[in-house]
């Protein structure tokens, strides 16, 4: 009544039933690469940033 079957097991199925990923699709999880995309401009925008005050200052 109460059995499960093993969580390798149901990931298993999980990943069975899932459609093949698209040719040339880096990020099939969408939060995932609108973190990685933010990632990336924080960063840019960092450089930008300390090289503008470097240069103001000298």
């Amino acid at each position: 009544m109460f059995y499960r079957k093993p969580v390798e097991e149901r990931i298993a199925d999980r990943m069975a039933q899932r459609r093949p990923l698209e040719e040339g699709k880096t990020f099939e999880h969408g939060p995932a690469k609108f973190v990685f995309i933010s990632l990336i401009v924080a960063v840019v925008l960092m450089h930008v940033v300390g090289v503008s005050i470097v240069m103001a200052f000298t």
